[in-house]
Formats: structure tokens, C-alpha cells, sequence
């Protein structure tokens, strides 16, 4: 592991505070200084209103205005000199009051006074303002009430630099100790997180092992401890997994006593196969003796000997691909792949294919404008059902000579049948149609080149996708059917 979760859990925290704290410092130094004289403004500010309500009501000459004011002076630091109209002294603060009358009196009369003064806030009846030098600075506010009373108060402000640096490197110090303390906190409570969350990790690695005797017991009541609870269902179930394919290959092993049942099956094959083979074999080998022999020596012969010869290595040719797709079907090496796709498309991207086949036997197709219908299954294999389908009905179409192609929907099927008009299939012969190289009208069969595969490819590929498939007889043809999954249907 680059880094363990402990760590980070550490990392991130002391992040975190370290942030904090540079922002505080940040915001300390810029805002300090405007909080402290806005807090300056608002205490001059609650000692002139209770001046004010005072002098309105009459009660400045009283002891309770005295004792107020002084209880205000003491709280908030504030010097304060009352004159009234008569210019006589009606309230001097104890803590140095004394040395604002003469500047009380130069406000009233308008005397010069120190320039170092900045006016913050003028009202109605006062004026507010920063005056003094740099370490003995004052919030000042002097004024003339309506009914006379005149006033001046103060409170000193100290240097806002040096508080700010001395907060700021206090700040600084608390900070670094909480961090380095609640760090050591987060590094011993992540070791209670991170205990179980490695157990769980020691498991995993058994489980690839395969020993699945190790469980996660677990007490942190938490999230973790649900997932040692599904660690532990899927050790149980790998191991179950695990003793059903042991079984499986068990099972295995006694298919292959089955060899000599096989053997039977393959010899059955090649014995139908010799059989189907022999009657092209045989005109193939006495065709071309005629020629070699030259028994007719005219142009025409020949070219009716070759045109046999031809037409039958053709047939054998169609007859061992198609039994080679059967062989793989049965013997399951043929993958099938699911997928989606549009059977009306396919459908009709074939008939137009075979167009130039049905016109050569004078048929007529009819199928409705069907929508788009989407299914799962292979493509190509469907495609190769109704191939066999389709051209099924074409060599076996007659009276009226059409052949119709219909899709029904279910609510979770597709059903396409292809119906052709003909003589419909004896009923003995219904079951065992879809066999390898049964042929209900050999004659027939012969005359077009069917080799009796075909179906039994259908029923191979239905068979592999898990589908439904068949025939049914009416007394103008014969229809035959296959069944896909819809789409809706794996929603």
C-alpha cells in the first residue's frame, strides 16, 4: 500500500486545521482592527444615548444620572465631561474627566485644537472622531444637545498592530497544539477504523487461497462490519460454488465411460452419411467413365455428362457444409451469441434476396408492413432458420403457389411462422421430420437437391438458444414456426 488509510485519515485533518487556521490569520489581520473601532464607535454610542434621554427628561442634575454615567465610564472605559447651558461642569468622570474640560470648551467656542483628528461619523448633534498619535489614540465624540447640554467623552484605542501580531501569534501557538494534539487523537481513533478494514484484507487473501475457513467477527457496528458480514456470505457461497464444480467435474469424469455410446452415435452418422453420398458418388464415377470411354462422342453428350457430373459434386458439396454446421450445433462448439436486433428487418432483407428464386418458380411472398420488432438471439442463426425455412417452402410450393410470412407479437414472445401452399406432410412423417437425412417424398427431394440437413439444423440452433420451434399442417400447406424473446421481455 502507497498509503495506508490511517495515514491519510492523519494527512487530511492536519490539513484541514492547518487551513483553518492560516484563513483565521488572514482574516484576523484584515478585519481586526475595523471590528475593534466599530466596537469602540458602538460603546461612545450607548453612553450619548443615555446622556441624551437624560438631558431630555431633566435628570442630568440628578445622582442617578451621575451613578449611571459613572457605572458606564467604569464598564466601558469611557471619560466623560457634562457642561450645561451655563457653562457649569454637571458630570466629570472620576477617571481623568478633569482633562477634557478645557477641550469640551474649545469645541463649544470653536478654539483650534490638535490636528492629528479624523472625523468618522457626524450625527445631528455630535461628531465622532479618531484623534491623537499612534499609541495614544483615541475614539473621541463631542457635541450640543437641543436643550442645551453640551458633552465630550473618550476611549483610549490601542495600537491595532501590535494586537493583531499578539493575537495572531497566540492564535498561532493554540492552533499548532491542538493540531499536533487532535492529530494524535485521529492517529490512535483511526487504528480502531482501520484494525477491522485489515482483517477484512487478511481474509480476502485466504479467499484466494481457497480457504474459506477464516470469518470476520467483527465490533466496530458500523458500515465495516456489513461488509464483513457479506465477505463472510460470499466465502460461503465461493466455497459452495467451489464443491458444486468439483461435483460438476465429477460428473465429468463418468461422461467419458460413456465414450462407447458416443462411438454408436458416430458410427450412425457415417453410415447415413455413406448411404446419402453413395448415389452422387456412383453417377459422378459413371458419368465420367462414359466420357472416358466415350460412348457418345457428340458435343451435346458430353455436355450433358459434365452438366451431371457437375450438378451432383455441387449437391455433395452443399450436403458435407451442411453437415458440418450440424455437427458443430450438436456437439456445442458453435457459440451462440445474444444480441439485440430487428427480426422484421432481417425477414425482409432476406425475401429481397430470394427474390430472383421466388420469380423463377412463378411464387408469390406476401407479408405485411410490419414495425420495427427487436428480439434477443443470434442474428446469424436466426437468419439460418428462416433460410431453411423459406427455401423449404419454396421447393414444396404449389396450387396456388404463394408463400406468407407473418409476425406475432406477444407480451414477452415473437412468433414468425412461413406459410406455403402445397400438399401438407403426412402425419406420420410430422415427427420425424426434424431427423438427419429423413425425407417425407425422396423423389422430390431429389429433384430439387435437398439433402434432409436442414431441419435438422433448425432444430439444432432453436435448441441451443432455448427456443420453441414446430410445424403445422393445413389443407392448402404447411407452416412452419419458431419462437424468439422479445425485447420487453428482458426488462
Amino acid at each position: 500500500m502507497k498509503m495506508s488509510i490511517r495515514r491519510q485519515f492523519a494527512l487530511i485533518f492536519i490539513g484541514l486545521m492547518t487551513g483553518i487556521i492560516v484563513v483565521c490569520l488572514v482574516i484576523n489581520n484584515i478585519f481586526l482592527e475595523e471590528y475593534y473601532i466599530k466596537s469602540k464607535i458602538n460603546v461612545i454610542l450607548d453612553a450619548y444615548t443615555v446622556i441624551s434621554q437624560s438631558a431630555n427628561s431633566d435628570e442630568y442634575d440628578t445622582d442617578s444620572f451621575k451613578n449611571e454615567l459613572e457605572d458606564v465610564c467604569s464598564r466601558y472605559n469611557i471619560t466623560i465631561c457634562v457642561m450645561d447651558a451655563y457653562s457649569q461642569m454637571k458630570f466629570v468622570s472620576k477617571n481623568g474627566g478633569q482633562q477634557l474640560e478645557n477641550r469640551l470648551i474649545g469645541y463649544i467656542f470653536e478654539i483650534p485644537m490638535d490636528n492629528n483628528t479624523d472625523v468618522i461619523e457626524e450625527g445631528d448633534d455630535y461628531i465622532i472622531q479618531r484623534s491623537g498619535a499612534e499609541g495614544s489614540e483615541y475614539i473621541e465624540m463631542y457635541g450640543r444637545l437641543n436643550s442645551g447640554i453640551s458633552f465630550i467623552m473618550r476611549t483610549p484605542v490601542e495600537s491595532m498592530r501590535e494586537s493583531a501580531r499578539l493575537a495572531n501569534r497566540f492564535f498561532g501557538y493554540v492552533g499548532i497544539a491542538g493540531t499536533i494534539v487532535c492529530g494524535l487523537i485521529i492517529w490512535t481513533i483511526s487504528k480502531k477504523i482501520t484494525k477491522p478494514i485489515l482483517e477484512l484484507s487478511n481474509i480476502s487473501e485466504k479467499m484466494v487461497q481457497l480457504d474459506f475457513e477464516a470469518k470476520y467477527v467483527g465490533g466496530a457496528h458500523n458500515e465495516i462490519d456489513l461488509l464483513g458480514e457479506n465477505i463472510n456470505k460470499l466465502s460461503d457461497s465461493l466455497e459452495k460454488s467451489i464443491s458444486e464444480l468439483k461435483t460438476a467435474n465429477n460428473e465429468l469424469k463418468n461422461d467419458i465411460q460413456r465414450k462407447e455410446k458416443t462411438d454408436e452415435m458416430r458410427k450412425e452418422f457415417l453410415a447415413n452419411v455413406s448411404h446419402e453420398l453413395k448415389t452422387p458418388i456412383a453417377l459422378i464415377q459413371g458419368y465420367a467413365e462414359g466420357l472416358h470411354e466415350g460412348i457418345n462422342d457428340d458435343p451435346e453428350s458430353r455436355e450433358f455428362y459434365c452438366e451431371v457430373i457437375m450438378d451432383e459434386a455441387a449437391k455433395m458439396n452443399t450436403m458435407v457444409k451442411k453437415l458440418l454446421t450440424l455437427n458443430q450445433l450438436e456437439f456445442g462448439n458453435d457459440v451462440v451469441s445474444m444480441e439485440r436486433f430487428d427480426i422484421t428487418s432481417l425477414i425482409k432483407n432476406y425475401i429481397q434476396s430470394a427474390e430472383i428464386l421466388t420469380k423463377q418458380n412463378s411464387i408469390e411472398v406476401r407479408m405485411k408492413d410490419y414495425p420495427a420488432i427487436y428480439v434477443w438471439a443470434d442474428e446469424f442463426k436466426t437468419e439460418e432458420v428462416f433460410m431453411n425455412y423459406f427455401s423449404n417452402a419454396v421447393n414444396h410450393c404449389e396450387n396456388e403457389k404463394y408463400i406468407e410470412v407473418t409476425l406475432t407479437e406477444y407480451a414477452d414472445r415473437v412468433k414468425v411462422s412461413v406459410f406455403n401452399t402445397g400438399i401438407p406432410i403426412p402425419e406420420d412423417s410430422l415427427s420425424h421430420i426434424w431427423e438427419k437425412f429423413y425425407k417425407v417424398d425422396k423423389a422430390r427431394t431429389r429433384e430439387y437437391g435437398g439433402s434432409g440437413v436442414g431441419l435438422s439444423i433448425v432444430k439444432a440452433i432453436m435448441e441451443s438458444m432455448n427456443q420453441k420451434y414446430g410445424v403445422t399442417n393445413y389443407d392448402n400447406g404447411v407452416m412452419f414456426w419458431f419462437e424468439l424473446d422479445s425485447v420487453t421481455a428482458q426488462r
